[in-house]
């Protein structure tokens, strides 16, 4: 996987406990979003999601959380789920199990400002670098969310080459991972607009990640 200054950069220290795929089997596909939420792109994104009937997870940066609750608030009113992703898109690949325990909590509770009680069920490690992560997400009772299609969408390569890279990247079950956060993201949503009416004539349903590895 490319290595950016602001992207996933692999899978080092990846396991099995790490989820992947969809919770169906077949032409299912689970639409994953990192780094928000952003107070222009992820308000867009919502609305495109809305319109056509699509559910998500959305892989919320804690930091940014506290900073647009409302945001956050939206996200939940309109169905979707949350991911845990770190307080401040740390590598966390070499910290010790406490320390990650801790930015985990700390981003839960950041996340449950704006929503409290909401349910957390994923845990996605920035840039994809997973160290112990896995381990102590799980004893938080959060699912390690992986991905098996990237965009790349991290340094925009216009539209076209994005809704271009999902589709020929795209395999029955995969979770897809984008982003409506960290950078200019109007690509992405985009992108995202053009994908789900031609996913959805292609035969391809929306559903969420497994729940296990």
């Amino acid at each position: 996987m490319t290595t950016t200054a602001e992207g996933p950069v692999g899978r080092l220290g990846r396991t099995a406990a790490v989820v992947e795929s969809t919770r169906q089997v077949g032409s299912y596909l689970a639409l994953t979003f990192d780094d928000g939420p952003h107070p222009v792109h992820t308000p867009h994104l919502l609305s495109v999601l809305r319109e056509h009937g699509v559910t998500a997870v959305f892989c919320l940066w804690g930091a940014h959380a506290l900073d647009h609750p409302e945001t956050v608030r939206a996200i939940v009113a309109d169905g979707h789920q949350l991911g845990n992703h770190g307080m401040h898109h740390d590598d966390m690949t070499d910290w010790p199990a406490e320390r990650v325990r801790a930015d985990l909590e700390e981003t839960t509770a950041a996340i449950r400002a704006a929503v409290p009680g909401v349910p957390i069920p994923y845990f996605r490690a920035p840039f994809g670098r997973w160290g112990c992560t896995p381990e102590v997400a799980r004893g938080l009772g959060m699912v390690p969310l992986g991905w098996r299609v990237a965009a790349e969408d991290w340094e925009p390569p216009g539209t076209a080459e994005l809704v271009h890279r999902v589709e020929s990247r795209l395999t029955p079950g995969s979770v897809v991972l984008l982003h409506d956060g960290g950078g200019d993201r109007s690509q992405t949503v985009e992108a995202v607009e053009a994908l789900l009416p031609r996913l959805t004539a292609r035969g391809w349903h929306f559903t969420g990640p497994a729940r296990r590895a």
